[in-house]
């Protein structure tokens, strides 16, 4: 398929899917808004959850390019302004929202949405690997877990509490998750 019309038909994917949420997105509203034959897109998705984990991956509503900021903390601070942009400016918290909040009931989703984690998560090990060459982490400690209690954090005040993603927040978290709970004196 070509590049072009590849974009097209991920492109409508999302854009129905902010529209209309997972459970109004079908295959025939992707083809009549990408100008495309469903048959095509069935030859290169076999399913609905198919093609939105590719347009997932490929989005770039959801890109974002990994913090180099010299310091873990300052990576990590990086981390989570960028997944509360995520979730909290249109169009991307519209389809981050609309999209994982559907995999929660949909298996077939919740593996396609497997490969946009993964994804992510390869773009942000070099975070930790800069930081384990500085010395300031451990090479026992779960980069994945760090990442995961972070954006979890940062899903359940934005998405569920509806609380703000303030710089006291993001410090607080990136501090936390660094230092844990233990008195500093």
């Amino acid at each position: 398929m070509a590049p072009r019309k590849q974009r097209q038909i991920l492109d409508a994917t999302l854009e129905l899917l902010a529209e209309k949420g997972y459970e109004g997105l079908t295959i025939e509203g992707v083809a009549g808004r990408s100008g495309v034959n469903k048959t095509t897109i069935y030859r290169w998705w076999p399913s609905k959850a198919a093609l939105l984990g590719a347009a997932l991956v490929g989005a770039e509503a959801l890109e974002f390019d990994p913090p180099d900021t010299g310091s873990l903390a300052g990576d990590l601070r990086g981390l989570v302004e960028g997944v509360a942009r995520l979730l909290t400016v249109s169009p991307s918290s519209d389809i981050a929202v609309a999209a994982l909040g559907a995999a929660v009931h949909d298996p077939a989703l919740a593996e396609a949405a497997k490969g946009f984690f993964a994804d992510r998560f390869a773009r942000e090990a070099p975070i930790f690997e800069r930081a384990r060459e500085r010395g300031e982490i451990d090479a026992s400690a779960d980069p994945m877990l760090i990442v995961d209690l972070l954006a979890g954090a940062v899903w359940l005040r934005a998405v569920f509490r509806r609380l703000p993603l303030d710089q006291d927040f993001t410090d607080r978290a990136v501090a936390l998750v660094l230092h844990g709970a233990r008195p500093t004196g």
